[in-house]
């Protein structure tokens, strides 16, 4: 099919504050149309070329990179890293997960948790869940004033505007899932002795309002997906599809840094070089 890691889905799954969230959570709408082989191979060559660039990020440490990943439950935010960031050097990668706060972090700020994972200069920092719970979670179950609402915006507004003048560049994901599909999911983890572990009872609760938290996100990504710092909605229903698309805009993003290690004195080296060979070989005479 010709398809290429550069083929435009960073703009085409963007979403700009005038638009909603499209219904579709199986491809995304107006691009090519893709089939499953294709999209595995997309995957593997993002990965591959992703492992050189996290090399040369590290390497020039100049530049980091934020990925936000959000999504309603079973929607894919573990298989999604573990496809994106599985064949990187875990030197130069951390992910973070963040649940219901610890006493200490509830005696903080909402964000006073979130700017201490944020990655380094060097670092790809991969956040399972953000500090956009904080506006997710009181709006679905309406225990968020509408003031509070556009004030919590604002915060995140400057706080990832902040981080953007510190070189910290934020992909945000929305991983797009349907509530057919996260039946299937749920009860795919019930029949698997192996994957009783991933289930929980707030699951099935937060399920009975997964109108509740749709609607939430509704609003909230076209809220927050500011001019410099755009969401992403990637379907999730399938799978392979949801890997091959989230591989793809995390490497151009990494990829428009355009990192590279830094020059080294050649004739430094090469001296060093040359030094050390002649030390070795005297030590074996």
């Amino acid at each position: 099919m010709g398809h290429h890691i550069d083929q435009g889905w960073s703009e085409l799954t963007q979403l700009t504050s005038s638009d909603d969230i499209p219904s579709e959570t199986s491809v995304i709408p107006g691009a090519p149309e893709l089939g499953k082989k294709e999209a595995k191979k997309i995957r593997r060559r993002a990965v591959k070329r992703l492992v050189a660039l996290q090399e040369a990020l590290y390497a020039q440490a100049t530049d980091g990179v934020l990925v936000v990943l959000q999504g309603l439950d079973t929607a894919g935010k573990d298989g999604t890293i573990r496809a994106v960031f599985g064949g990187v050097n875990p030197q130069g990668v951390k992910v973070h997960g963040f649940k219901v706060p610890t006493p200490d972090e509830a005696a903080h700020d909402y964000l006073y948790r979130i700017h201490q994972a944020v990655p380094a200069r060097g670092e790809i920092g991969v956040f399972n869940r953000s500090h956009y719970e904080d506006l997710i979670v009181p709006l679905a179950t309406k225990k968020m004033t509408e003031k509070a609402f556009m004030t919590r915006i604002d915060e995140i507004h400057e706080f990832e505007s902040y981080l953007l003048e510190q070189k910290i560049t934020i992909v945000k994901l929305y991983l797009h899932v349907s509530y057919e599909e996260q039946g299937r999911r749920l009860l795919s983890r019930l029949k698997n002795p192996e994957k009783h572990w991933k289930f929980s009872p707030n699951d099935l609760t937060t399920r009975e309002h997964f109108s509740s938290f749709s609607e939430a996100y509704r609003r909230i990504i076209p809220a927050t997906s500011f001019d410099e710092l755009p969401w992403h909605i990637i379907p999730a229903d399938q799978r392979w599809y949801r890997n091959s698309v989230a591989s793809s805009i995390v490497t151009e993003a990494v990829a428009a840094l355009a990192p590279h290690a830094p020059e080294i004195d050649i004739a430094h080296i090469a001296k060093i070089r040359d030094e050390l060979t002649t030390e070795l070989n005297d030590s074996n005479d």
